[in-house]
């Protein structure tokens, strides 16, 4: 919920309410939420003899700086939930990775294709074992959790480790893509693939590599599951998704890349996390594992998909606030949303609630790499207290979403959910 402590005075209860508005707003107007802040701010100006507008903005400055100082300091970072899986259960799933490289580039090492397959392997190590890997490990708990105690055998637990590793697979070969088109320098701490000496666009046909690679798998480890085509059909259905998603975020710019703001509002914002981050991030790997463990109603899988949308939206604005505030030692990449003129949450609540001045701001310096215009649009996003924003957005979001797990019926544990949601809050990378 919103902090009360931040309702000092009936001005911050103002900005409360216009805050929950932001939220909340999904208008396609341009500017749906400002208000004409220009003229407020006028008119809170000349006829406020009391002082309450300046110390208003005096409350609001040091909300906003006090929220940016909590945010990128790890020192004080509140304690993480309990991992998803054991660190024995980690560490199996790690193992197992090596033994899939293995098994994937013997397809073609006794044929006509050794250098190929040299390439392949390269390709794998470098861009799926690296990351948090949160989403091949949410397969694995998950099916844990679900699953009759008496059939988790060993080659069942191997069983969801290899659809885990097939999410992580499907997770790097989108990366791949998303650093081309974005014109990314890192990832994960490391120079993007296809910036690697050598690689440049032919990463293109690498990521094509990594994506069949996962229907190899579930082919030679599933084709006799009960569960293998509705297992299937899942892959290939999110996977859909996330391009339709991708596409929808590449079309807010024009053909010489430069943003369209009057398409940046928070309908449109909505669709393209829906799409491009929630399904493939949180609902498959969940509906991967109840297939797995036989559950197929399609009501559970209805309850399931509407908490894990909701997470997907979470996970997706903080990501955008990490990719704009977020500390690169601790990321793993340096930001470029404002570069590439993303449709980020930032930029959409920042054209909510600007004025006609600073949205010229916005026109003239979002989109464009020169460092003197992104320190403009960070500026700006300050001026107008996003950091304070998202902080009352992260808690009072991560509230909402855990009342709604406490609502869901259906045979579904609640405990599954609250440990993916607690395992994301708060998160600094």
């Amino acid at each position: 919920m919103f902090s009360m402590k931040m309702c000092r005075n009936r001005s911050c209860r103002e900005f409360l309410r216009e805050a929950r508005r932001t939220i909340s707003k999904t208008s396609t107007d341009k500017n749906s939420d400002a208000i004409s802040r220009a003229q407020d701010h006028k008119l809170n100006v000349e006829s406020d003899s009391n002082g309450s507008y300046s110390r208003w903005k005096k409350q609001m400055h040091h909300n906003n700086i006090r929220a940016l100082s909590t945010i990128q300091q790890s020192m004080i970072r509140p304690v993480q939930s309990s991992a998803l899986v054991t660190k024995d259960q980690s560490r199996d799933f790690m193992a197992l990775f090596p033994d899939l490289v293995r098994e994937l580039t013997e397809v073609g090492r006794s044929q006509e294709l050794p250098d190929v397959m040299r390439r392949f392997a390269r390709v794998l190590q470098y861009n799926t074992p690296t990351g948090k890997k949160n989403r091949g490990l949410i397969v694995l708990s998950t099916y844990r959790m679900l699953e009759d105690p008496e059939k988790l055998t060993p080659e069942n637990i191997r069983l969801a480790s290899i659809l885990g590793w097939c999410v992580e697979m499907v997770h790097a070969y989108f990366l791949i893509l998303d650093d081309i088109v974005d014109g990314s320098e890192t990832r994960r701490g490391a120079l993007c693939w296809f910036r690697q000496s050598g690689i440049g666009l032919t990463a293109i046909n690498d990521a094509l590599m990594v994506e069949n690679a996962v229907y190899l798998l579930l082919k030679r480890h599933l084709k006799d599951h009960p569960m293998y085509v509705p297992l299937m059909e899942l892959f290939h259905d999110g996977n859909l998704k996330t391009t339709l998603g991708q596409s929808l975020d590449t079309m807010c710019l024009d053909t010489n890349g430069k943003p369209k703001l009057d398409m940046f509002t928070m309908s449109r914002y909505t669709s393209i996390v829906k799409y491009k981050t929630a399904y493939y991030s949180f609902q498959m790997p969940v509906a991967i594992a109840m297939y797995l463990a036989g559950m197929s109603d399609e009501e559970q899988h209805r309850q399931a998909k509407t908490i894990l949308m909701e997470m997907g939206q979470f996970f997706q604005i903080q990501d955008d606030f990490l990719d704009c505030f977020g500390d690169p030692t601790v990321t793993g990449k340096v930001g470029t949303d404002i570069q590439d003129g993303k449709c980020s949450w930032l930029a959409v609540v920042a054209l909510q609630r600007a004025s006609p001045a600073q949205r010229k701001i916005m026109e003239e310096h979002y989109g464009r790499s020169e460092p003197e215009s992104v320190a403009r649009i960070k500026n700006l996003y300050v001026d107008l207290c996003l950091p304070n924003t998202y902080a009352i957005y992260e808690e009072e979001s991560f509230n909402i979403i855990k009342t709604h797990i406490q609502q869901i019926s259906k045979g579904l544990r609640h405990d599954l959910f609250f440990k993916i949601m607690e395992k994301i809050y708060k998160r600094e990378c």
